[in-house]
């Protein structure tokens, strides 16, 4: 009877591992190779419009990983590059949308925290997932956004292009 029992608290126990381990989520990350092919694309694309500009990739929790500021630009746009880009990652949608919202006479937008409502901010998708995000800071909001949608879009190309 107490082998019995001891045998059945086991496979309870083994079970449970294995349920447990089922539900757990598996979880695609942004490496520092990849944030950087990002940044080399939506560099290309700023020295292509002859942009001066502050790009910044950061994780999906808005932690910086890459920050490029191409010559001549100016200081300011450092910290509102990262801004932007830290806005579309936890917030999971472009920084333009809080700006929108602040135009639209939403000021409440102005006080959600770690939100800065300043077009430039998209996140980057890949495979349904947000994993990180580009802000870029420097020109006119629309340029902005842009040369961040250039970088982003480049996610695929930059994982294939990691994988070899």
């Amino acid at each position: 009877m107490k082998q019995l029992r001891i045998i059945s608290t086991l496979v309870a126990i083994v079970l449970m591992g294995i349920s447990t381990h089922a539900q757990l989520p598996s979880k695609r990350v942004l490496t520092l190779n990849v944030a950087k092919k990002i940044a080399e694309a939506a560099e290309a694309e700023a020295l292509k419009r002859g942009a001066t500009v502050v790009i910044a990739v950061v994780d999906d929790g808005g932690y910086l990983l890459v920050l490029e500021r191409l010559d001549d630009t100016q200081v300011a746009s450092v910290e509102v590059g990262i801004a932007k880009a830290r806005t579309a990652a936890i917030f999971r949608r472009p920084s333009k949308v809080f700006e929108d919202q602040v135009k639209e006479g939403r000021v409440a937008a102005l006080g959600l925290p770690g939100a800065a409502p300043l077009q430039g901010g998209v996140p980057i998708v890949y495979e349904g997932k947000v994993i990180g995000a580009i802000g870029v800071s420097g020109n006119t909001p629309q340029e902005d956004e842009d040369i961040a949608k250039v970088g982003a879009m480049a996610i695929d190309k930059a994982i294939q292009g990691d994988a070899k």
